[in-house]
């Protein structure tokens, strides 16, 4: 597929508006770099962004969710399997036929139920034919796309661990009314929140491969170039999605092509041990920290056309991969990025 093969429409297929273009968010350079790799290598394990409301985090995951390309899916799959082949015998006799779909981005609402989130049994058909027919929720419909939570630190805590549990097998099981339901489910999470209004559970923060923090911008240039953007998104739809079409095309043909060049991306043992060190001087827990880092510094190589890591690839991604893996410390009253930058300072010297 070549760069403008997947053209930008008006409207999406199901009729809804098509969404502010990735390349027209004024700003955010990190949440955009975080979601750019997750894009290339969903293994990262999805990112979370912390900060004011209204600063474009839905409008982000939602624009590079349209700006990827479709991918192909088998018609009439409820988990968006790729041939009928690999379509869950409960899915039921299907056409045969693969079709084109946008990349799927789901939200997951705050207060929803766990039947809503993993599945249940169809009541209805259940009384109406005494079938036994299995209802697919909200994780079969994000299976290869984007699940997006607002407000994700709100989250009950029985949802929470239901999301732990689907995040680490890739799989969702549904056991109960007698039904033994299993289907994929890897999707790229992406979270976001206010921490003012509440803390996230350590469990889950360690899930996100990436966080980061965003805030609305201090320089008046900047904030008049959002309402220009914004104005025009929306009086005059057309012609501002024709004028971002070719910045978006440049952005999807680097994603495709870091995605080709991923596993050849060298990493020798100084990086190996600068990934080390830096989670040894931070006294992060275990090792999924370092091990992001690595994997998310690969990715940005990739994205930006380098055969190799490079200590400046793990200087800009460490804050995004460790931030969030800190204790806290109650004599260092600095923020979490500070300290990780002071750390990066003593290991690189």
């Amino acid at each position: 597929m070549n760069a403008h093969s997947h053209s930008l429409s008006t409207t999406s297929c199901t009729g809804t508006p098509a969404p502010f273009p990735f390349s027209a968010i004024v700003g955010q350079d990190q949440m955009k770099l975080a979601m750019i790799l997750t894009a290339v290598d969903p293994g990262i394990g999805g990112v979370l962004v912390f900060g004011d409301r209204g600063t474009g985090k839905s409008t982000a995951v939602r624009a590079l969710a349209a700006l990827l390309p479709p991918i192909d899916v088998a018609e009439g799959c409820p988990v968006n399997a790729p041939t009928p082949a690999e379509s869950p015998d409960w899915a039921g006799p299907l056409s045969g036929r693969v079709v084109r779909r946008p990349t799927p981005v789901v939200d997951l609402p705050l207060g929803v139920t766990e039947d809503r989130v993993t599945g249940a049994l169809d009541i209805e058909r259940a009384l109406s034919l005494g079938e036994k027919h299995f209802e697919p929720g909200l994780l079969a419909r994000a299976n290869r796309g984007y699940l997006y939570i607002d407000e994700v630190n709100l989250l009950e805590d029985h949802i929470v661990d239901l999301l732990l549990d689907v995040a680490q097998s890739g799989v969702n099981a549904v056991e109960r009314e007698g039904l033994s339901i299993r289907h994929p489910a890897r999707f790229v999470l992406v979270g976001s929140g206010n921490p003012e209004e509440g803390e996230l559970r350590p469990q889950l923060l360690d899930r996100f491969g990436l966080s980061v923090e965003v805030r609305s911008p201090a320089d008046i240039a900047e904030r008049v170039e959002v309402l220009r953007r914004r104005d025009a998104y929306e009086t005059d739809r057309i012609s501002f999605l024709d004028r971002w079409q070719a910045e978006d095309a440049k952005v999807r043909a680097a994603i495709l092509a870091a995605r080709a060049v991923l596993p050849g991306i060298a990493a020798d043992t100084a990086i190996l041990e600068l990934c080390a060190r830096l989670s040894v001087a931070l006294g992060t827990d275990g090792l999924r920290g370092e091990l992001t880092l690595l994997r998310a510094a690969r990715a940005q190589a990739a994205y930006a056309g380098s055969a190799a890591v490079t200590p400046d690839h793990i200087r800009s991604l460490a804050p995004l991969a460790l931030s969030h893996r800190l204790r806290r410390d109650p004599l260092d009253e600095a923020g979490t990025a500070t300290r990780v930058m002071r750390a990066l300072d003593e290991v690189l010297g």
